[in-house]
């Protein structure tokens, strides 16, 4: 089985919906899905995940499932020294990298913000939600692999937003979530692509092909927005800034 995780187009997260930009890289985005043979899409709630996918899914001719846990992830904590509430996985390198903790995928959400946040519980509510709907489709997990209830080469797409996408991908990958949502970037309207691996009959896991995969812009001699990620240099002052 093939899983595509799609990050939203550049989003106006003002109107929760998508740029001009966005509406533009949806576009090409669903010219791109639309030649694949895709079984079943699942959505966001929120409406920049939902105008991404609405190209694709006219072009197929299908309808993506809404799902609730494919919202962001956001659960708010107060970091140290902070009074104002902030995302729980949104920290200075200078902060979060003193933290042991953060590397290990077993003990990243044992920190004391992290705890009163409650952000384990949030996490746990993702990764088995996302877990009941690949046992669906004939993947069912067991401890940190999956048995395969019902072999198939089907192709399933999950529209969502780049701090949901570090939560699967840390669940599939067995990597702390925290490395990921700061060290990676997956450029709005990406696709990140995992395959099952099957070497022995009736055990499979998830192996990533390609990440944050935006060929489909540059094939149309678009640039990928910079919503992704923040300036290269604390002098680029046109680039994004806390």
């Amino acid at each position: 089985m093939k899983l595509l995780i799609i990050r939203h187009a550049d989003p106006d997260y003002e109107k929760d919906s998508l740029t001009a930009q966005g509406f533009k890289e949806a576009r090409l985005l669903g010219g791109r899905l639309a030649k694949m043979d895709i079984c079943k899409c699942y959505v966001s709630p929120l409406g920049r995940a939902k105008d991404t996918a609405a190209p694709a899914l006219e072009q197929l001719g299908q309808e993506a499932e809404e799902c609730e846990w494919l919202r962001e992830f956001a659960p708010r904590i107060h970091r140290p020294g902070q009074a104002q509430e902030a995302i729980a996985w949104d920290w200075l390198p200078q902060d979060w990298t003193r933290v042991p903790e953060f590397f290990d995928k077993d003990r990243w959400a044992l920190n004391a913000s992290m705890q009163a946040g409650e952000v384990q519980k949030e996490y746990d509510w993702v990764v088995n939600s996302f877990d009941e709907v690949l046992a669906r489709h004939g993947y069912a997990r067991k401890d940190n692999y999956y048995e395969v209830v019902l072999g198939n080469e089907d192709t399933v797409v999950f529209f969502c937003h780049f701090g949901l996408e570090c939560v699967l991908l840390s669940h599939l990958l067995h990597v702390s979530p925290m490395v990921l949502w700061h060290g990676a970037c997956a450029a709005p309207a990406s696709i990140t692509a995992l395959v099952t691996e099957e070497r022995r009959k009736g055990i499979a896991q998830f192996r990533m092909g390609s990440f944050g995969d935006v060929a489909h812009l540059y094939s149309a001699g678009e640039e990928p927005s910079f919503a992704a990620r923040f300036c290269e240099r604390f002098e680029n002052t046109q680039q994004r800034h806390d």
